[in-house]
């Protein structure tokens, strides 16, 4: 039995018509860049996620970038971000020309340590980049608690948390604004690269607006310097398509990942995800942490099974930061995680009998 560790062809087929429908109507009308099938996504998606704007732009790097610089972070400027996460977040930082200072992460959920955060927080702060992980979201009310009163923005990455909930509000409602990707295997996917900007407030929201558009949203009128990124209208029309299931597509995530946990309950050898109090998951990962995991992970490929690592390499390691000085051992905790985390196949659609089959093969080989 083959399982991948993403099916996004179980998503294509419940939309399909509705994507062919509306690359038509872009077609016809020849509306490629910034149509209204832009602005229509914009508007629903801001409306799922609670907040009042929605600005479309070509990555979630180029959103998290969006939001530095219409916060006016730059040259001479830290941001705190987490070791582990994808190197998007602090990449996004380096672009413009502020420097990441990262910290380690708790050893229970793999989120932002707060505590070091706090700590971390220097003259040269100006913004602190939380990464909701693996479906959950960050714990941003202590990070706030922490910036109150020191010139310090709190950030939302929140590529992988959809939907997800902290307290009840939703992703995307967190600090001055939350970035987001809409890469295929997100829970929310385009067929291509994507992002967008998510804020409560309408000056940001308006200052992101020029950024991606050249820096202007009059034509041939640039009041300031700004950027090529604009999410395409055919990724609009699949990620519009896409987000009337995302509820459902959630739901089903949530479902399997109480399976997985049933099913390799019992056992030791297997440290199972656990959620943060106050937060409702919507599963992007479901990452187990396994002692010899690079040969666990090499036999479920052999075998057929999707399984996958994220991350295998702390983001300070990462050669792109080695002229940051970082020594081994700087963030036990990320470092320890990067050597034992494994991401099991998880999907709309994923059937008992193939999460029945991971888990066999998982209790087998550790």
């Amino acid at each position: 039995m083959k399982i991948p560790l993403v099916d996004l062809s179980l998503q294509h087929q419940q939309i399909e018509e509705d994507v062919r429908r509306g690359f038509d109507e872009v077609f016809e009308a020849t509306s490629f860049v910034l149509g209204p099938q832009v602005a229509e996504f914009e508007q629903a998606y801001a409306q799922f996620s609670g907040v009042r704007h929605c600005i479309g732009v070509g990555s979630g790097t180029d959103a998290i970038e969006m939001i530095l610089r219409a916060q006016g972070i730059g040259v001479g400027d830290e941001v705190i971000v987490p070791a582990n996460t994808f190197i998007a977040s602090a990449l996004a930082v380096t672009r413009v020309g502020a420097v990441p200072i990262f910290v380690d992460s708790d050893p229970v959920y793999h989120l932002i340590d707060t505590d070091q955060t706090k700590d971390a927080i220097g003259d040269r702060t100006r913004g602190i980049l939380a990464v909701d992980l693996y479906g959950q979201v960050a714990p941003y009310e202590r990070l706030e608690d922490y910036a109150r009163g020191r010139n310090v923005a709190v950030m939302e990455d929140g590529a992988q948390s959809h939907g997800a909930r902290r307290n009840g509000c939703l992703s995307g409602g967190f600090g001055v604004a939350g970035a987001t990707s809409f890469f295929p295997g997100k829970n929310l996917g385009a067929y291509g690269d994507g992002g967008a900007v998510l804020t409560n407030d309408d000056d940001f929201a308006e200052s992101v607006r020029r950024l991606r558009n050249w820096g202007g949203t009059v034509k041939y009128q640039h009041p300031e310097i700004g950027f090529n990124s604009r999410l395409d209208s055919l990724q609009a029309v699949v990620l519009s398509a896409k987000l009337k299931h995302l509820a459902t597509w959630n739901a089903q995530r949530q479902e399997a990942a109480a399976r997985y946990d049933a099913l390799l309950a019992g056992t030791s050898l297997i440290t199972l995800p656990a959620i943060k109090e106050g937060n409702e998951s919507v599963w992007h990962l479901y990452v187990v942490r396994v002692p010899e995991r690079d040969r666990v992970v090499a036999e479920l490929n052999a075998a057929g099974v999707g399984a996958g690592i994220h991350y295998p390499t702390p983001c300070h390691k990462q050669g792109a930061y080695a002229s940051l000085g970082y020594r081994e051992g700087a963030f036990p905790v990320a470092e320890k995680a990067a050597s034992e985390i494994l991401s099991l196949p998880i999907f709309p659609g994923i059937t008992a009998a193939q999460q029945e089959h991971v888990a066999e093969l998982l209790l087998r080989l550790v």
